[in-house]
C-alpha cells in the first residue's frame, strides 16, 4: 500500500491530525513507525469509549507499524487533569495495580496481543529522584503555557484550586512519548493538549516531535458527559452480554445515531439515508438499536451470545415476561415478621440500592414491582414469599430466597 493510501485509511475519522504533512513525510521515509496510546488504570473496566482509539491503533497494525499500548500505573496515582472540574481523587498503588491486571485480556479483544507492545509507565517514572523530575520535567514547561489548558483556566478564574501534581500530569503523558520515540500518539480530542506536550519534550530533546492524532469522544449513555466509568454511563468491553445489549437499548433516538457513527463506521451518507426512513415511518429506531446492541455484544463476545442477549431483550422488554436467568438473594427468617417485611428494607437486604433515600425515591418513581406488581407506598410491608421475584427499574431483577 503506498503512503498515499495508507494516510487516506490512518486518518479517517480523525477530528484533527497535526500535522497531516509531517504524518505523509513520516510514512514515506519510515517503514514502520511506533504508535502510542496509553491509559491510565483509575478503574478496572476499559469502555465503548476506549474502544474508538484502539480500533485507530488496530488499523496501524493491520499496516504493519509497531503499536504501543502504555499503562499509566504511575501516573494513574496523579490523575489526568483533562476535562476536571476539580482534583481528582488519588489512588493508592494497591488500587492501581489491581485495575490493571485486567487491562490486558480487555485490550485483547480488540488489538493483537502478539503485535502490541505492553508497557508500564513506572518503568521509568519509579526510578526518577527530585532532581530528575525538576530537570527532566518541571523546568521544560512555563506556567503561563500550563495555564492555557481550557480545565485549567477555568479552575483557576473561577479560584478552584489546582495542585502542583496536576500540572506535571501533561509533562509525564509527554514525557511517556520521549521514552519510547513515538512517531504518533493518539488520544481524545480531550488529551490534545497533552499530546501536544509531548512533540515539545521530543523536539527539546532532538526527537522528531511526534504527530498528534485526535478521535472523537463518545458521549455515555446519558447522552450528554462522556462515556466514563466515575459517571456510570459506561458499557464495559467485558460486560456480560445481557447487560451490555440492555444499556446499548436504553440509549435516545438521537445518541444512536451517534453510536453507529463512531462504534459501526456507519457512513454519514447511509445515516443520512436511515433516517429519513424514520422520519418517514419506513423504519422503527428500535430496530436500529438492536442492530447496534447485536453487534457490538457479537463483536466484544460472539454472535450466539449476541443472540441470547437479543432474545432475553425481547422476553423481558417487549413481552414483558421475567429474564430466564436471575440472581438468587437469600434473607435470612429474623428479618421477617408475621410473614412479612419492610420492602425498603427488603431492597436494602438485596444489595442492589445503595440507601434508604434510593430505595424510596425508586419507589416513588414506580421503578419498583413485586411479582409484577407496583409499589408506591415505601411504609408497605409485603407478604414474603420463597420464589418471590423483585424488579427494579426495567433491567434489574433478583428472586427471594428464604433462609434459616
Amino acid at each position: 500500500m503506498t503512503p498515499e493510501e495508507q494516510l487516506q485509511i490512518l486518518t479517517s475519522g480523525c477530528v484533527e491530525v497535526i500535522t497531516e504533512e509531517e504524518l505523509l513525510e513520516r510514512l514515506k521515509t519510515k517503514e514502520r513507525l511506533t504508535v502510542k496510546y496509553g491509559a491510565d488504570p483509575t478503574a478496572p473496566d476499559l469502555h465503548l469509549g476506549h474502544s474508538i482509539p484502539l480500533n485507530k491503533l488496530r488499523q496501524f497494525q493491520e499496516l504493519g507499524h509497531r503499536v504501543v499500548f502504555i499503562i499509566g500505573d504511575f501516573t494513574a496515582m496523579i490523575g489526568d487533569p483533562s476535562g476536571q472540574s476539580q482534583t481528582r481523587k488519588q489512588l493508592s498503588r494497591e488500587e492501581v495495580e489491581r485495575n490493571a491486571r485486567t487491562y490486558l485480556q480487555q485490550v485483547g479483544k480488540i488489538l493483537d496481543l502478539d503485535k502490541t507492545e505492553i508497557v508500564f509507565n513506572s518503568q521509568w517514572f519509579s526510578s526518577m529522584d527530585l532532581e530528575d523530575v525538576i530537570n527532566q520535567l518541571a523546568s521544560k514547561y512555563t506556567l503561563a503555557r500550563m495555564l492555557e489548558r481550557d480545565d485549567f483556566a477555568i479552575r483557576f478564574k473561577s479560584e478552584k484550586p489546582i495542585y502542583i501534581h496536576e500540572l506535571l500530569y501533561p509533562l509525564m503523558q509527554g514525557y511517556d512519548s520521549l521514552m519510547i520515540s513515538a512517531d504518533v500518539e493518539i488520544g481524545g480530542t480531550d488529551q490534545k493538549f497533552n499530546m501536544l506536550v509531548g512533540r515539545e519534550l521530543q523536539r527539546e530533546n532532538g526527537q522528531p516531535p511526534q504527530i498528534v492524532m485526535t478521535l472523537p469522544l463518545l458521549e455515555g449513555l446519558d447522552g450528554v458527559q462522556k462515556m466514563s466509568k466515575s459517571l456510570n454511563n459506561y458499557v464495559g468491553l467485558t460486560e456480560p452480554p445481557q447487560e451490555m445489549f440492555g444499556k446499548l437499548m436504553s440509549i435516545s433516538d438521537e445518541l444512536m445515531w451517534r453510536y453507529l457513527s463512531l462504534l459501526l463506521n456507519y457512513s454519514q451518507e447511509k445515516i443520512a439515508k436511515l433516517k429519513s426512513k424514520v422520519e418517514k415511518g419506513e423504519l422503527n429506531p428500535m430496530d436500529l438499536k438492536m442492530e447496534l446492541a447485536y453487534r457490538i455484544v457479537a463483536t466484544y463476545h460472539n454472535e450466539e451470545k449476541a443472540e441470547k442477549a437479543k432474545e432475553e431483550f425481547e422476553k423481558v422488554f417487549r413481552k414483558r415476561e421475567i429474564p430466564s436467568q436471575i440472581e438468587e438473594i437469600w434473607i435470612d427468617k429474623e428479618n421477617i415478621k408475621d410473614g412479612k417485611i419492610w420492602i425498603i428494607k427488603l431492597l436494602l437486604l438485596s444489595g442492589y440500592v445503595s440507601g434508604t433515600r434510593e430505595a424510596k425515591r425508586l419507589i416513588s418513581q414506580g421503578a419498583i414491582k413485586v411479582n409484577k406488581q407496583q409499589i408506591s407506598n415505601s411504609n408497605l410491608d409485603i407478604p414474603v414469599e420463597d420464589g418471590m421475584i423483585i424488579q427494579i427499574g426495567k433491567r434489574k431483577f433478583f428472586k427471594v430466597r428464604i433462609g434459616e
